[in-house]
């Protein structure tokens, strides 16, 4: 069982990936708003902690994101990658369906409203191929699983993203303790993250095999 009572996430949750995929957004996304103000702010601190010191070992620029609601990490997060010297790129929603554009974050007063309820930096887009000089990537997920199998929110922006990524480029999953799993539902157009982040214990390598 996990910590909210559940079943495991590698049982059977429905007939179809897609299905199984929705059910398992359903459960994750109540868990994480159920979660405390103060445990979220712990859960940030922590993981600013532990991305800083991944991008002391790949170096930059990061590609980055803001959270929404209650995903994990923090704009203290980003703020300490940029004091660390990295340059920090924040995605930017396309107007018409794609890969994500890139700008450069430059803090708190760089940012302004955009689409589905994302932040946006004010700075010159970069485009879609800014995601090639990242030396560390890190993104948003409800859940991983130990192949490196990321389940998003179910708008597809990172797996078209992804792929323009440099193929030796560390692309890294924000998520809270339990939400590394043994196993997810998965797709062919799914794209695999080779790290995961967390407040307990810090960053964990994945492989990319089975």
């Amino acid at each position: 069982m996990t910590a909210t009572g559940e079943p495991p996430l590698s049982d059977d949750c429905g007939p179809t990936p897609t299905a199984a995929k929705n059910e398992l957004r359903r459960r994750l996304s109540a868990a994480r708003r159920a979660a405390s103000p103060q445990q979220r702010a712990e859960w940030a601190a922590a993981l600013a902690v532990a991305t800083g010191q991944l991008a002391a070992q790949t170096g930059g620029p990061v590609c980055a994101y803001l959270p929404i609601g209650s995903e994990p990490g923090s704009v203290a997060g980003l703020d300490a990658l940029r004091a660390a010297g990295h340059e920090v790129l924040l995605p930017v929603v396309p107007k018409v369906a794609g890969p994500l554009e890139w700008a450069r974050y430059e803090g708190p007063g760089s940012l302004t409203e955009g689409p589905l309820g994302l932040r946006e930096p004010t700075t010159d887009r970069q485009g879609v191929t800014a995601i090639t000089k990242a030396r560390l990537v890190l993104v948003p997920a409800l859940a991983v699983d130990r192949r490196g199998v990321r389940l998003g929110r179910g708008g597809g922006y990172y797996d078209r993203t992804l792929p323009l990524a440099r193929a030796d480029v560390v692309v890294a999953a924000m998520l809270h303790d339990d939400e590394l799993v043994d196993e997810l539902p998965t797709e062919p157009h799914d794209v695999r993250v080779s790290a995961v982040v967390r407040p307990a214990t810090g960053v964990t390598l994945l492989g990319r095999d089975g």
